[in-house]
């Protein structure tokens, strides 16, 4: 069996499973009544500045026992539709463990995934989501998918094999999009664009969201990851999204000069 670890951990969270505890419970605190959800987009940033912005977004739904996490490859090792089927993820909050039964099944229904250990060994962008799980339900199991490529066809069948999948599932699946919106230009300049995308998410619009991220030079790192989230949840009957929190790294910093765009966002 597989056994993830961290790669991350101490760098972009805590080490220290108190502090991550403590830390995530903190970033939970917003929303009372918990709802049901199809999908969501969450941001994967050190916690520090992004934590808040996920936070909110979790705090607002049940986290079912199923979880399908998408992410883009930004290390660029391994196949352009990684999957892992088998093993388990490391935290500092404990075991992870990987939902054999679905992922073969997405196998089967999407035979463009490959099994990939190495596109995931080094990622960020799904470990920093996990200890978010751990704590609003110990016992989750979840299929890691690392997204390099961006061919719209082939996220938009992906989207739909998935949503397929999901149908057959027995138990609810959460479907998560990890990714942080434009990179390293100004904040003005990214909020501008970053709402650009946010209002084809808003609209449940994958090939408007592909569009704008390749007319206005979008730098979303996870646009794939939200077009997949977006196709999958739309062939499940999704009938509406709402922006839950958006932030960029100057609040946090101070620095407006060069910033990255956070967005979080939920889809029934």
């Amino acid at each position: 069996m597989i056994v993830r670890s961290p790669a991350v951990a101490g760098r972009f969270y805590p080490q220290d499973p108190r502090i991550v505890r403590r830390d995530v419970e903190s970033y939970l605190l917003s929303v009372k009544e918990r709802t049901r959800a199809i999908g969501c987009m969450v941001p994967h940033a050190g916690y520090m500045y992004s934590g808040q912005v996920a936070g909110s977004v979790y705090a607002t739904f049940e986290i079912p026992q199923r979880c399908i996490v998408l992410c883009p490859n930004h290390t660029g090792l391994g196949k352009p539709l990684a999957i892992m089927s088998d093993g388990e993820w490391m935290t500092p909050l404990g075991d992870v463990p990987i939902d054999a039964e679905m992922a073969g099944e997405l196998m089967r229904q999407f035979p463009l995934l490959e099994e990939d250990a190495e596109a995931h060994r080094n990622e960020h962008a799904i470990e920093v989501q996990l200890p978010f799980l751990q704590i609003m339900h110990p016992d989750f199991t979840f299929v890691p998918i690392a997204l390099g490529t961006g061919r719209f066809e082939v996220l938009e069948a992906l989207g739909h094999a998935i949503g397929s999948v999901v149908t057959l599932s027995e138990y609810p699946v959460l479907l998560i999009a990890s990714s942080d919106m434009n990179h390293y230009e100004s904040d003005s300049v990214t909020r501008v664009k970053d709402r650009l995308a946010i209002d084809q998410i808003l609209a449940l619009d994958p090939a408007g969201l592909f569009e704008v991220v390749m007319r206005e030079h979008i730098s979303m790192c996870g646009f794939a990851a939200a077009i997949v989230m977006l196709a999958a949840a739309k062939s499940l009957g999704a009938t509406s999204a709402e922006l839950v929190s958006y932030a960029t790294s100057g609040d946090v910093s101070g620095e407006r000069d060069m910033v990255v765009g956070y967005e979080g966002m939920v889809v029934r």
